[in-house]
């Protein structure tokens, strides 16, 4: 996948796709040419899976902080 589809998938900026891959956050491979990134459709479900776990264990300490 491009970026782009990056984008489309989660709904954010070039920039902010561009962001996850050069943080590590999200793993891609660059090919060719400056700028030119992929990530492999199980890399993205990797990454979507852990920041659902990230939101589940924040939305936790959330509740337990409010009682």
């Amino acid at each position: 996948m491009t970026l782009e589809d990056v984008q489309e998938v989660l709904l954010i900026s070039r920039s902010q796709a561009y962001a996850l891959v050069r943080s590590g956050d999200l793993r891609a491979i660059q090919v060719g040419g400056r700028n030119q990134w992929r990530v492999e459709h199980a890399e993205l479900e990797a990454y979507i899976e852990r920041a659902y776990k990230q939101t589940e264990r924040s939305i936790q300490r959330d509740e337990g902080a409010a009682l």
